[in-house]
């Protein structure tokens, strides 16, 4: 029988990963960094949600990024403390970009909103050695455009802004996010054709996120490869967005794209965030957490990594 274009697809990538493994099994020696972003923690304290990590084995958390305000959010000194005691860094910054601080707005004072979040979260993020901050062009939650000229002034505004990634070596990831959350850059082509548009040196790299790339990319695997090293980090779900293993999401072949491209290193992470389905999660940022429910999930997510990750590298 004939196999399906996303077969031929997978194939491609399989072949790529066997060959890497056969000729250079040096390359695969180094696992996967594993991360976990957790504003989808709700309102837990950052030392319970740490206490979680650890227990699953994981070294590396996304810190997200609540300095909404000037009187708001982590403080460095404190927020190192409490990851340190549970031997935990912080891989980069869950940048949160709502209609009150969008990058694009039609309204001068959401774009400023947005300007004056960078420049709390983006010093932040270097004060905890976070390796990037995570940016969303248009504001997460709207779907639908303001007008046709939306790109434009996302691009323009965050030029302007950008220098602050450079001062502070903090790297720019934009996130493509499906069309059901966001009226424009959805897809790792459309990150990429953004980051020329703003032409900055600090911003240059891609936060990937799985469950908007299989509702957006012809495969999710091939544009892991396209966005090659521009990818610093990618956000995991299952098909369902729930914990990995609990749906039908292709891990495998995405492992072995990610190895493909040289993602075993440093500054490169894989950072779960099942959310559950829906057209906006933020609210999940203040809700009230069910600790057993994360507990559960937190484990077979990366219980299920790791052990798609031996059987490949095994």
């Amino acid at each position: 029988m004939k196999k399906q274009t996303y077969e031929l697809k997978n194939d491609r990538i399989k072949r790529a990963f066997l060959d890497l493994k056969k000729n250079h099994p040096e390359r695969l020696k180094r696992r996967l960094n594993l991360s976990w972003s957790n504003w989808g923690f709700g309102i837990e304290s950052l030392a319970d949600s740490a206490a979680r990590l650890q227990k699953a084995g994981l070294a590396w958390i996304e810190l997200h990024g609540n300095h909404y305000g000037p009187d708001l959010g982590y403080k460095a000194d404190e927020t190192l403390k409490i990851l340190g005691d549970h031997g935990i860094k912080v891989a980069g910054i869950c940048g949160m970009f709502s209609a009150d601080n969008d990058l694009s707005s039609n309204r001068a004072i959401h774009r400023q909103a947005a300007v004056d979040y960078l420049k709390r979260e983006v010093p932040f993020a270097a004060a905890v050695g976070a390796s990037y901050l995570l940016v969303v062009p248009g504001a997460v939650g709207r779907p639908k455009a303001y007008d046709d000229a939306e790109f434009e002034r996302s691009a323009e505004t965050l030029r302007g802004a950008a220098d602050l990634f450079t001062k502070h070596k903090v790297r720019a990831a934009i996130e493509p996010i499906r069309s059901a959350e966001v009226s424009f850059v959805r897809t790792v082509a459309d990150a990429k054709r953004y980051i020329d548009a703003v032409n900055h040196p600090g911003v240059r790299h891609i936060n990937g996120d799985v469950y908007h790339m299989q509702a957006e990319e012809a495969h999710i695997g091939a544009a892991i490869l396209d966005a090659g090293d521009m990818l610093v980090n990618l956000h995991m779900a299952d098909s369902n967005r729930a914990a990995l293993g609990m749906g039908a999401m292709d891990l495998d072949t995405i492992i072995m794209a990610l190895y493909a491209i040289g993602f075993n290193a440093d500054g490169r992470y894989v950072t779960p965030e099942p959310l559950g389905p829906g057209g906006d999660p933020y609210p999940a940022m203040y809700g009230r957490p069910d600790k057993k429910q994360l507990d559960k999930m937190v484990m077979q997510t990366a219980t299920y990594f790791r052990q798609r990750e031996e059987e490949l590298l095994a």
